[in-house]
């Protein structure tokens, strides 16, 4: 189960994001491949949580060594992995004023340097694959609010509901619009001006405004 949390975008943000809150997940710890082989041995397999330890360690140092030799490294139903590079944006393969090409290697271009390494950057790439691609996950995944979150959320309710009741009760409804209906018009108007003032409105010459709110 992912548990969330809601965080505000800062209204000073010049995003159009500013102002909007935001559902976050909230992650619990960080698991090391020792915590993951400790995790595996737990379920009932044949191996040691060190032999464990062992191949996952072994598999890792495998995937970066093919990745490097510019293979792509499909681990079913987790992911595609592969290297990317950024390239550095050039105006020439030969610049003949510099006596400079083009070299596939990686670094920054100087101010002014028409040509030079073709990569700025070299990254690691994961793409989900099979039970990790989006449409395989929302089939599986639970989500709950952070302890925090449900108390902000129920402070948040209990406040408008106050502030709901507090406008109905206080102001429109039994102050303003019945108030004014029944004392103005049934006691200090037309009908009565011995019994409108008495019970209802407080204008009459019986009234004594008690049931008046």
């Amino acid at each position: 189960m992912l548990e969330l949390y809601l965080s505000k975008v800062s209204e000073s943000s010049e995003s159009e994001l500013a102002g909007k809150t935001y559902a976050r997940v909230d992650y619990k710890e960080t698991l090391t491949v020792q915590d993951m082989a400790r995790h595996m041995a737990g379920h009932n397999t044949a191996f040691s949580e060190g032999t464990i330890t062992g191949i996952l360690i072994d598999f890792v140092k495998c995937i970066r060594e093919q990745v490097l030799n510019g293979n792509t490294v499909k681990i079913n139903n987790l992911a595609i992995f592969k290297a990317s590079v950024e390239g550095n944006g050039l105006d020439v393969l030969y610049d003949p004023e510099t006596d400079k090409t083009v070299t596939a290697t990686m670094g920054t271009l100087k101010p002014g340097d028409k040509t030079g390494p073709a990569v700025k950057v070299v990254k690691l790439l994961a793409q989900s694959t099979g039970d990790f691609t989006r449409d395989e996950l929302k089939k599986d995944v639970k989500f709950a609010w952070t302890d925090k979150t449900k108390a902000e959320i129920a402070a948040a309710k209990g406040g408008n509901t106050q502030s709901n009741s507090g406008s109905q009760n206080g102001g429109t409804q039994n102050g303003g619009t019945s108030g004014g209906d029944n004392g103005g018009t049934t006691g200090g108007g037309t009908t009565g001006g011995d019994n409108g003032g008495g019970d209802n409105g407080g204008g009459g010459n019986n009234g004594g405004g008690n049931d008046v709110n």
